[in-house]
Order: C-alpha cells, then sequence, then structure tokens
C-alpha cells in the first residue's frame, strides 16, 4: 500500500458544505468497514486521505473524529459476538485473530486519517487514533461482562495444566499477554496479574502442605526449586518481566518461608543431618533457597552454630579424649576442616557463616582449661615428627590451622608458656624436624599478637645459635692444636 501523499499536495481550496460533508464522510465511513472487512483493494488510500483532510481543513475534525468512534465501536462489538461464540479450545485463538485484524485495521485507518491525528487531534486534545482504537478494544472486547470472566478463567487454567505437566500452547499464552501489555495503564495487572499471583498463592501453599507431609528434606528442598524454576522459565516465555520478582516472591512465602523451621529440624533429614552426612548438594540448595527470604539465612546459621557448639563441648569435656592430647587437636582440626568445607562448597563461602564458626570454636575451646598445653604438645608432636608422616607443605598447613585453634584462646600466655618449654626440649634434644617450620611458627605468632609475645622465643634461637657457633669454634680450635 503507497504511504499517504505529503501535505503539500493538497493546496486548493475545496469548498465544503453540510452535504459535501455528509458524504465525504460515508465515503470515509464506507472505506473503514472495507478495512475492517479485509476488502481493500479498491479503496484509493490517495482520495480517502485528502477527504480526510478537507474535513480537518474546512473546521469538521469533530464530525470526522466521532464518526470514526463510532464505526470502530459498531466493528468491535462484531468482533465481540464472534469471540463470544467461540468454542472453548477455539476462544484464545479467536481473540488472537481477531486482535491482529483490529491492529491491521487500525494502522491503515491511522495513516488514512494522519492530518486529523497531527493537527486536529492534539489540538483539541483527544486521544490520538492508535491509542483510541487501544481503548476501544478494551472497553468493548476485553471489559466485555461475557468476555472478561472467560479470558481470565481460561488463562489461568492453561497455567495450571501447564503447573500440572501439560503442554500447552505458549506462543499462544505469549500473543495474549502482550495484547494485555500494549492495552496499557493497569490492565495487563489487572485483568491477569493479579488473578494468577492470588491463584499461584493457593496453588503452592497446597503443593507445600503436601511436599512436607511424604518428602525429607533434601526432597523437599528440590521440589521447592523446580517450582521456582518453572516460574521463572513460565515469565520468560510469555508473562511481563517484571511478573517473575511477584511470582517467584510467591513460591518462597508459600513453600520455603512458612516451613523453613520445620524444615531445618525434620527427624533424620533435616540440617544437622545434612552436616553429619556431608550433603553438600543438599546444604547449598537450602542455602541458596533460604537466602531468598527474610531471616532464612539466620534460622540456617543458628542451627549450625548450636550443633557445632554441643558437638565442640562434647569433645572438649570428654574424659576419654583428654588422655590423648594429640588426637583431642587433630579431632578439634577435622571439625574445623568438616565445617570448613561447608561453608566453602555449600555456601559460597558466606563471611557471617564463618564467623559463626570462629565464634563457635572459640566458646567451647576455652571450656576446656587444658586446650593451650593440648595445642602446645600438638605442635611439638607435629615438629618432632611432623616430616615423617607429611611434605614441608603440608606440615605447613597444619600450623595455620592450628594457629586458626590460638585465635581462638583466651589464655594466650598460658599457651606461649607451655610452648616455650616444649621448644626449649626440642632445641637440647635436637628433636626438632626442621628450624624453618619452627621460625615460621613463631613468625605466625609474632604477626597475631606482637613482638613481645615472642621475645624469649626467639631469644631461645638465638642463644641455640650462638652456642652452637662456640661450640663448633672451641671443637675446630682443639682439632688445629691436636694438629700441631
Amino acid at each position: 500500500m503507497n504511504a499517504p501523499p505529503q501535505l503539500e499536495d493538497f493546496k486548493h481550496r475545496v469548498v465544503v458544505d453540510s452535504k459535501y460533508t455528509d458524504m465525504t464522510w460515508k465515503n470515509l465511513e464506507h472505506a473503514i468497514h472495507k478495512i475492517y472487512n479485509h476488502n481493500t483493494s479498491g479503496l484509493c488510500m490517495e482520495d480517502l486521505y485528502r477527504n480526510a483532510y478537507n474535513m480537518v481543513l474546512h473546521k469538521f475534525g469533530e464530525k470526522l473524529y466521532s464518526g470514526l468512534v463510532l464505526t470502530m465501536t459498531s466493528h468491535l462489538k462484531e468482533m465481540a459476538k464472534s469471540i463470544e461464540a467461540a468454542q472453548e479450545g477455539l476462544f484464545l485463538e479467536e481473540l488472537n485473530r481477531k486482535w491482529a485484524d483490529h491492529n491491521k485495521a487500525l494502522q491503515i485507518i491511522r495513516d488514512m486519517l494522519m492530518y486529523m491525528d497531527r493537527t486536529f487531534i492534539p489540538s483539541t486534545h483527544k486521544t490520538p487514533i492508535h491509542e483510541l482504537g487501544l481503548n476501544l478494544w478494551r472497553d468493548n472486547i476485553i471489559h466485555s461482562s461475557k468476555i472478561q470472566p472467560r479470558l481470565q478463567d481460561t488463562l489461568l487454567e492453561l497455567v495450571q495444566r501447564e503447573r500440572t505437566g501439560e503442554v500447552i500452547n505458549r506462543g499462544l499464552m505469549r500473543n495474549i499477554m502482550n495484547m494485555f501489555m500494549d492495552l496499557r495503564g493497569s490492565v495487563y495487572q489487572e485483568d491477569f496479574e493479579k488473578p494468577f499471583l492470588e491463584v499461584s498463592a493457593d496453588f503452592y501453599r497446597g503443593e507445600s502442605q503436601q511436599f512436607i507431609e511424604c518428602c525429607d528434606c533434601g526432597d523437599y528442598l528440590k521440589k521447592a526449586e523446580k517450582c521456582l524454576n518453572e516460574e521463572i522459565e513460565r515469565v520468560s516465555h510469555y508473562l511481563d518481566a517484571k511478573s517473575e520478582a511477584k511470582v517467584t516472591n510467591v513460591v518462597e512465602k508459600e513453600m520455603i518461608e512458612s516451613h523453613m523451621n520445620r524444615l531445618v529440624h525434620l527427624e533424620n533429614s533435616g540440617l544437622v543431618n545434612m552436616i553429619v552426612d556431608d550433603k553438600y548438594e543438599d546444604l547449598e540448595r537450602m542455602y541458596n533457597l533460604f537466602r531468598r527470604v527474610s531471616n532464612g539465612l539466620l534460622i540456617i546459621r543458628d542451627v549450625i552454630t548450636s550443633y557445632i557448639r554441643d558437638t565442640g563441648k562434647q569433645l572438649v569435656t570428654d574424659p576419654e579424649r583428654l588422655k590423648d592430647p594429640v588426637d583431642f587437636v587433630q579431632r578439634l582440626l577435622d571439625v574445623k576442616d568438616k565445617h570448613d568445607r561447608i561453608i566453602s562448597v555449600a555456601f559460597s563461602n558466606d563471611k557471617t557463616f564463618q564467623n559463626a564458626l570462629n565464634s563457635s570454636f572459640q566458646y567451647f575451646i576455652n571450656l576446656n582449661p587444658q586446650s593451650p598445653e593440648f595445642i602446645s604438645l600438638f605442635v611439638d608432636d607435629m615438629l618432632r615428627k611432623g616430616l615423617e608422616r607429611v611434605s614441608e607443605e603440608d606440615l605447613e598447613i597444619v600450623l595455620d590451622k592450628v594457629m586458626m585453634l590460638f585465635h581462638c584462646l583466651q589464655e594466650k600466655d598460658q599457651f606461649e608458656k607451655y610452648y616455650r618449654q616444649h621448644l626449649a626440649k626440642r632445641l637440647q634434644s635436637v628433636k626438632t624436624i626442621s628450624d624453618d617450620a619452627e621460625r615460621s611458627l613463631i613468625v605466625k605468632l609474632k604477626t597475631e599478637c606482637g613482638y613481645q609475645f615472642t621475645s624469649k622465643l626467639e631469644g631461645m634461637f638465638t642463644d641455640m645459635k650462638t652456642s652452637q657457633d662456640t661450640m663448633q669454634g672451641f671443637y675446630a680450635n682443639m682439632g688445629t692444636e691436636i694438629g700441631d
């Protein structure tokens, strides 16, 4: 179809009276009928454009505009009857087809009446033709008393069927949703999104109750994750992108927030069981789901903190464990390694969980007044025999872990006292496996507590070095004298 001619083509003036205006409008009205009936082949758009131009130019813009409203409304009412008569399975298809027809007709009409759209409508503050066409479609089709409830029920039913595993026509759904959004205002929100969110809440409330009664914690979390992903996918296929946050919030509230206290304490499968059984995937899933809701991570953190403190307290107060200081400390390190791995693998290295872990260790390690001595004995054992069991690199890693335990000690001076005694024995008996390892640990202690804390330890090394140099010099001199 040719583009509308430019205004300079119509510089001549036409004498227009009411009879001429009536006839001109009849021609334009007839053209609009043909446009809606898909019969535009015989229309001369240049003549139609000129007729509309002359009506506006000669102050008959109001007649043209009101006539357009009545004619479009008439056709939309006929369209409404056709949509209402559609069978159940064809209802949305008929609506979509009529919507496409209306949009196509609206574009042609807008081109035909472009002069009115550019001059008369702005000057009289009337609704532009395209927006007018959308408003009339909304009022006569979407908000028709016979179409509106049926449309809403049909759309919600299709979503429900998809949620229960049925394949639906997503392309058709997307077209209908785009229609809602094209109508602007609050049409999408009021006619679809609001009831959609309400039925979604009811659906997931029921699903969560069913799942919580028959699933263990890990399986429940998998189902909750699946539901969230399905809703996100649904939005990406045919809903407004802004609906994603709203519908996922519904799923989070009904499936996670409403049950998270029960989930973490589920017998034989809750959070503590996941920790004991090293179920990293389940722990990661719980972390990622609970972080989406208010206080979710706080609940996880409180349960884990309580568990670590209880198990740690049992460990440091168990009389059997106190019989072997080296094993005592090794078990502390094993507990730390286990929870460090959980935080790293499952909890995204969340600093709040790391802080909670360190705080828990600080709590229970100081319940045993022998902890400073036992840690020193563990270091003594490592520095006497360490390289028989581990490499220098692994020994350094172990010493770093020991420093974590040292950091938790309240009685650091007690550790220094025992460590100084044990160091002296190692140096005197030449039982240390590595001067480098000894010095490395002293550097770590110095970094943690300052120069004054390690000055005596460093002095011991200096004295030992002086003694060794003196003895070497003595034996060297003795050898020289004997030779002479």
